[in-house]
């Protein structure tokens, strides 16, 4: 554990910096860190409400405003701030290992994306350098990868649950998992000691995204008709081969995305089926235009 001196010449545990401690994962994990008798300081981009347990700090990582004064007398950074695309995720984390090193940090905990160095998109892209960035800072770290997180699987269906007529990636596959399961294995890393990368954690069960959509709709009594579609280019092919899910060794979560679905609506278990007979659908240039609108 890192620790600084007190005012009476003993020594305490340095502060925890958290960024994006006000975000999905950062309010589930900065409570367990005060639980754990820690102090905790938030980095964020908006002024917050004073809180007697938790010291805020207004900075941006992409800027470099206020980021010197966050990491000051900090001894473990906790890195979750990042942008829901991932775009300037790499640079941001470049900015906060720089002033990271520059102040003695001794340990950086970051959150990556299973799949970072195998699924050949900007947003892996960014979260691969972004882990790159943390390994090669010299500084003591631990790197976890995470599958996509319930919520975050959620909003993804609920916007594509909109359209009348939802076109699906075959092959495409996902193993959700909670976030609070994500958010006590990231503080378990955080208060303990560097360990590079470690395991992935994954949700228990792997859905196709047909699936997902499907379980959706039932709980929420919709009927959609849902079109196939094959997702071109090496992106799709990574989809389809499993790139973006775990591999041998990964820690595994309990909660189902079931479970998680049941415990947001209340809605019979017996509704009719979410999928419609094929009838009268869309033109096909009216499909194909919600097809290139939802995967750009």
């Amino acid at each position: 554990m890192n620790r600084q001196m007190n005012h009476d010449g003993g020594t305490v545990a340095a502060p925890i910096l958290v960024t994006g401690g006000t975000g999905r994962l950062g309010r589930l994990v900065v409570p367990r860190l005060l639980d754990a008798g820690r102090d905790v300081r938030v980095l964020s981009r908006q002024r917050q409400d004073a809180a007697d347990d938790v010291e805020y700090v207004i900075g941006d990582l992409l800027t470099c405003e206020g980021v010197e004064r966050a990491v000051d007398g900090v001894g473990t950074i906790l890195h979750l701030a990042g942008a829901a695309n991932a775009k300037g995720d790499d640079e941001a984390t470049r900015n906060l290992v720089r002033a990271a090193a520059r102040a003695g940090v001794q340990h950086v905990v970051h959150i990556s994306v299973i799949g970072a160095d195998r699924v050949p998109l900007g947003y892996f892209k960014s979260k691969l350098e972004a882990e790159q960035a943390v390994v090669d800072s010299g500084l003591p770290f631990t790197i976890l990868r995470a599958a996509q997180v319930h919520d975050l699987v959620l909003t993804m269906v609920q916007a594509m649950a909109k359209l009348p007529v939802i076109p699906v990636p075959g092959g495409v596959r996902f193993e959700p998992v909670d976030a609070d399961e994500v958010a006590a294995r990231l503080a378990a890393l955080t208060l303990g000691e560097p360990s590079g990368m470690v395991s992935d954690l994954t949700g228990p069960e792997v859905h196709g995204m047909d699936d997902l959509i499907r379980d959706y709709l039932r709980q929420h009594g919709k009927r959609r008709l849902l079109v196939p579609f094959r997702m071109p280019g090496k992106a799709g092919r990574a989809y389809r081969a499993g790139g973006n899910l775990s591999i041998d060794g990964a820690a595994t979560g309990k909660r189902t995305w079931e479970d998680f679905l049941a415990e947001q609506v209340n809605f019979p278990s017996d509704t009719e089926p979410a999928l419609e007979t094929p009838g009268h659908t869309d033109d096909g240039y009216e499909v194909n235009k919600r097809i290139n609108r939802l995967f750009d």
